[in-house]
């Protein structure tokens, strides 16, 4: 069994208000599920009815949420997640492609509506299906969370799903390119729930990526309802440092 980590339970959402604006707007205009209790089905907040604790009392369907094996997110450590890819990179070939921002309540989501191409992990090839991310984030390294983490989310054609996770720490230096190009958008459709724009430019899912020769790999599930188990999780080992907004 995994070890299972939540962060809301362990580092309240309201610490987050130092990291910059823009993502503090998407924060209070639901990005992270901070939405009122019955304008969901779930929420994020601990001690909600509907919070995570009890998502696997709330339907019959997403029992696994409470008593399934596999869980995520986990503390990844040395001991709980191989390193995968020692000798190199991650099998990825991304490309610049059209897409979408979509405002799902719970969170915010860059869609690709055309190839962005994808990922073969363990001989498996997945293909990008969107992007989105958590502040902070959802999983931890040798016990420290960080202040963003970005999960992309591959399919493959078996209906199989791989998450290719980044961590962040917060600088002031070096921008983050695809968040700044995406923040008017985010701007627009953060308090806009069930919302979804069209994107002018295509998004370049390479960016995004660090350059880390190590990986994290683990079998856990989704993150939010039904909580579907047997998702391959890679989580980058090396954190990139970048500046998240142009207000910082």
């Amino acid at each position: 069994m995994h070890a299972l980590v939540r962060p809301w339970d362990t580092l309240p959402v309201l610490l987050l208000s130092r990291l910059c604006m823009v993502l503090l707007d998407a924060l209070r205009a639901g990005w992270l599920g901070s939405v009122d209790e019955d304008e969901e089905d779930f929420s994020y907040r601990r001690n909600a009815g509907n919070g995570p604790a009890r998502w696997g009392l709330i339907r019959r369907e997403w029992a696994t949420c409470n008593v399934g094996l596999l869980q995520s997110p986990i503390g990844l450590s040395d001991t709980l997640a191989g390193l995968a890819d020692r000798s190199g990179r991650l099998g990825r070939s991304y490309r610049p492609a059209a897409a979408s921002l979509v405002n799902r309540g719970h969170s915010i989501m860059v869609r690709f509506n055309s190839n962005p191409g994808g990922v073969v992990i363990d001989g498996v090839a997945y293909r990008l299906r969107q992007m989105h991310w958590h502040a902070p984030s959802e999983h931890a390294i040798n016990g420290r969370r960080y202040a963003l983490e970005l999960q992309m989310v591959h399919q493959s054609d078996t209906n199989r799903y791989a998450v290719v996770s980044q961590l962040y720490r917060i600088s002031r230096r070096r921008p983050d390119r695809t968040i700044h190009r995406l923040e008017r958008y985010i701007r627009r459709i953060a308090r806009r729930k069930n919302h979804e724009e069209l994107i002018d430019e295509e998004v370049d899912p390479r960016r995004p990526v660090s350059r880390s020769t190590a990986y994290y790999k683990y079998t856990g599930s989704f993150t939010t309802p039904p909580c579907t188990e047997g998702v391959t999780w890679v989580v980058a080992h090396q954190v990139n440092k970048r500046k998240i907004s142009s207000l910082q």
